[in-house]
């Protein structure tokens, strides 16, 4: 079942990316609407699975996790048995915090957050020890000028 955006649904969508502690009475103040009524979208919006969770930003500096690193990896495998073991030590890795299978000259693309290089250096090593990889490719974020924007709804 798919559920059509209207306008209504944007604002909300667009005011719980940019602060999801809001009231539902603030919300619906926000948006023009009655509490009752944003209540009703709320739950639609969840129900058809476009709202999923809430979650909170941290500010990586205060919990010391000031470095940002982007992998790319290419593997000479791409079977589907190398592929579950391939995810399943990435995903054990809490430090990795956004993991793609990307098209063109590399195969996967990680975000890896730590302390410093000497964490991300162990965060390295355990996953070259786990896995079999052709080539890895590190890039260390200097200033992060936008990151994780709210989506454009």
């Amino acid at each position: 079942m798919t559920h059509k955006l209207d306008s209504f649904d944007r604002a909300i969508l667009r005011a719980l990316q940019q602060d999801a502690s809001l009231s539902q009475r603030d919300l619906a103040e926000r948006v023009g609407m009655s509490q009752n009524a944003c209540w009703r979208r709320l739950q639609a919006l969840r129900a058809a699975g476009i709202m999923q969770g809430q979650t909170l930003r941290l500010d990586r500096a205060a919990v010391e996790l000031d470095l940002t690193v982007l992998v790319l990896i290419k593997t000479r495998h791409h079977s589907q048995e190398w592929l579950k073991s391939f995810r399943q030590i990435i995903l054990s890795i809490p430090n990795i915090v956004d993991f793609y299978r990307i098209a063109g000259e590399y195969d996967y693309m990680l975000k890896v957050v730590a302390r410093d290089m000497n964490a991300f250096d162990a965060i390295y090593r355990k996953m070259i020890e786990k896995i079999d990889i052709d080539t890895v490719t590190s890039y260390m974020a200097m200033e992060a000028i936008a990151d994780n924007r709210p989506l454009p709804v």
